[in-house]
């Protein structure tokens, strides 16, 4: 399976809740470029987010269009359609060259006995490949099977709407409560070549936590461990089953998990293999740290979104509890922030753990406090531009300095 699209070995996910820091997110790439780093960009915004903001797919496109030709980048960029389902896609079928299949859902469903043992019997024990026993493959069938036909349905009705091979397609399994196994994951990746899926990149769920906007939570051995284990069991999946040669991972919430660029760097430069980094909130995040430092009327509309955020703290939690933990009695009080300097407030968001003012529950907060700044619509967007240097600038550096030289450079 071979794709006139072919995602470059490494790439990157990119999110702007307001599609506004398309420049300032491509000249990360653009700084790499000029260090001999080819890090292809990929607008990524899910139907969650075009919802909460009240935006439509079709801006996405003209962010990434727009941020290209105001730069003169002349490499390849993408613009993925996020975690998208058969009920979600359609709005995202002529914006979009990029499409990651969300099946965790569909993950646990059962497929039809007759199926399971269809591909138990096509594929045995996989030779014994890691480890595998014809009951471990009919276990795996079991729980995979449905979300892998649950791929092929999505991938079809893209396939209908713009023709095979005119598009990435990656495949993603991360927001489940267990992490894939290897010989799960070789399961996975069988299922969907029987569903002549050509995907180029793969998202499991890896061992540990990937909270949104922080660190990540659990041993980065055990980490890097299994994303070697996992690239083996791609590069045996692309030679067994004809999948695309240029298949890779994809590290979602892949955003400040400082603490495994290491790894993933290490991975990288032992096998030879690419990834797929994919963030989304850090540059919201960095919107308002470019406010704050801004001063003035800056200053003031980033104060208003902590001081709203706090106050509607449950509801904007509750859709993503499964990935954040804030400590309430470690948030300030909006008097308290009300009371801070730029610095102050700077200093509490950037993520720089050497920082004894940074507070990461004020982060996660604010990470999913963007629909606060959806509902100022225009009085906030109108002052993200009126503080656009300082906006942009820390767009870039922290894209560039804190992710792309550290897991790619």
């Amino acid at each position: 399976m071979e794709n006139a699209v072919a995602l470059a070995k490494y790439s990157f996910g990119m999110g702007d809740r307001f599609a506004q820091q398309g420049r300032a997110q491509l000249a990360a790439c653009a700084k790499a470029a000029a260090l001999g780093a080819e890090i292809i960009p990929v607008w990524n915004k899910s139907n969650r987010e075009h919802m909460i903001v009240g935006s439509k797919p079709p801006s996405v496109r003209a962010e990434a269009d727009a941020a290209v030709a105001a730069l003169g980048w002349t490499k390849p960029y993408h613009v993925d359609a996020d975690h998208i389902n058969l009920g979600t896609v359609e709005g995202f079928l002529t914006a979009s060259d990029f499409f990651t299949l969300d099946v965790a859902d569909s993950i646990g469903k059962s497929a039809e006995p007759d199926a399971v043992d269809a591909f138990v019997q096509r594929h045995g024990d996989f030779g014994g490949a890691f480890g595998l026993t014809r009951e471990k493959v009919h276990k795996a069938a079991v729980k995979y099977l449905f979300a892998a036909e649950d791929a092929g349905r999505i991938y079809r009705r893209i396939e209908s709407a713009r023709g095979a091979g005119t598009f990435v397609t990656e495949v993603s399994c991360d927001e489940t409560d267990a992490p894939q196994t290897p010989d799960e994951l070789l399961v996975i990746l069988a299922a969907l070549a029987d569903q002549k899926i050509p995907a180029q990149t793969i998202a499991p769920k890896f061992t540990g936590r990937f909270n949104k906007g922080v660190d990540y939570v659990g041993d980065p051995a055990q980490f890097e461990r299994e994303f070697l284990d996992d690239i083996a069991v791609i590069a045996h999946a692309v030679k067994e089953f004809g999948l695309p040669a240029n298949l890779k991972l994809s590290v979602h919430s892949g955003s400040d998990k400082f603490s495994i660029y290491p790894a993933i760097r290490r991975a990288m430069q032992s096998t030879g293999a690419g990834v797929h980094l994919k963030t989304a909130g850090t540059t919201w995040l960095e919107e308002l740290i470019g406010l704050a430092e801004a001063g003035g009327e800056g200053l003031a509309m980033a104060k208003l979104v902590y001081a709203e955020a706090f106050a509607h703290s449950a509801e904007l939690c509750a859709p993503y509890a499964a990935v954040i933990d804030i400590h309430e009695a470690s948030l300030p009080s909006p008097a308290t922030v009300n009371e801070w300097s730029a610095t102050d407030y700077a200093s509490a968001l950037r993520h720089d753990q050497g920082n004894p003012a940074f507070n990461a529950n004020l982060r996660q907060l604010l990470h999913v406090g963007y629909k606060v700044a959806a509902k100022l619509g225009e009085s906030y967007l109108r002052m993200v531009r009126e503080c656009e240097e300082s906006v942009a600038r820390n767009v870039t550096e922290n894209l560039f300095d804190r992710h792309i030289a550290r897991v790619f450079l």
